[in-house]
């Protein structure tokens, strides 16, 4: 059993060590914070160009149905830069490790998919993907310079 004065001297204890823990979670968050609106940003383009990648395989894909082969490697395109752009989004999302790591392919892959839409100026499916696209690859390659300044 405990005597009074052990019993208080492991509480005090107990609180000293939660202040202590509470202090040093409060520095990591506002550090943490200060960074926020890259990973946020980032994470956003890579999630809307997911979602527009993906639309655009869509509409590549009733397009090649309809015959129209030179949409083939769009369609391929957009698939596979959606598939990067998820990955990207939710790494980037959670502040992972691999942040960095996973931005320069997302980056490459939107600049390729990007520019294979361009292809098609009078097609404003095409147009929007790219547009998008080009947003997704600026925002990486932004985080990619941040998180190699950190």
């Amino acid at each position: 059993m405990f005597s009074r004065r052990e019993f208080a001297i492991t509480g005090l204890s107990a609180v000293a060590l939660t202040g202590l823990q509470g202090t040093s979670r409060a520095d990591h968050h506002e550090g943490h914070d200060a960074h926020s609106e890259h990973f946020d940003a980032c994470a956003k383009a890579c999630s809307d160009c997911q979602r527009e990648c993906n639309s655009c395989a869509t509409h590549c894909a009733s397009l090649v149905a309809d015959g129209q082969k030179d949409h083939l490697r769009t369609l391929a395109t957009c698939q596979d830069c959606a598939d990067v752009c998820v990955a990207a989004a939710q790494i980037v999302a959670r502040r992972g490790p691999f942040s960095e790591t996973i931005c320069k392919p997302c980056a490459d892959a939107c600049a390729m998919c990007a520019k294979a839409c361009e292809k098609f100026p009078d097609d404003e499916h095409m147009k929007k993907c790219a547009a998008e696209c080009r947003k997704c690859e600026k925002a990486c390659r932004e985080m990619i310079q941040h998180v190699a300044k950190k």
